[in-house]
């Protein structure tokens, strides 16, 4: 089942890296991780450094992307946000915290794709 699911994960970060490319992102990492947390992906959006977060479902019986992040999952990727920055050494620059929601049919197609840029503050 874990298999399943990281192979599920997997195909729906592809899409989104697809997806964000398309809308002229440019990719920096993926999977980052550190002490604190993930981040599936981190991009750059002209000026504007994103932290990505990406929900893949095979159909709506859970809920949509966002309703997937919940208060406490933003709380991680905002604390890992931060620690990036402090890493990376990176200061007065605009961030903001954006879903990607990849649905997959039976067959493990993509069949949608849908960015919600700033879906989530700095503050949950």
């Amino acid at each position: 089942m874990a298999e399943k699911r990281k192979t599920k994960g997997d195909r729906g970060e592809r899409s989104a890296v697809w997806l964000l490319r398309r809308k002229f992102y440019r990719i920096l990492e993926r999977n980052y991780t550190c002490p604190v947390g993930e981040i599936d992906i981190v991009a750059r959006k002209g000026a504007t450094l994103c932290f990505v977060e990406v929900r893949t479902r095979t159909g709506s019986d859970h809920g949509t992307a966002i309703e997937a992040i919940h208060p406490e999952k933003q709380r991680q990727v905002i604390r890992t946000a931060r620690y990036y920055l402090h890493q990376k050494n990176v200061a007065d620059i605009d961030v903001r915290f954006d879903v990607v929601g990849i649905t997959l049919n039976s067959r493990g197609r993509v069949v949608g794709r849908h960015l919600i840029p700033n879906a989530f503050g700095p503050e949950p």
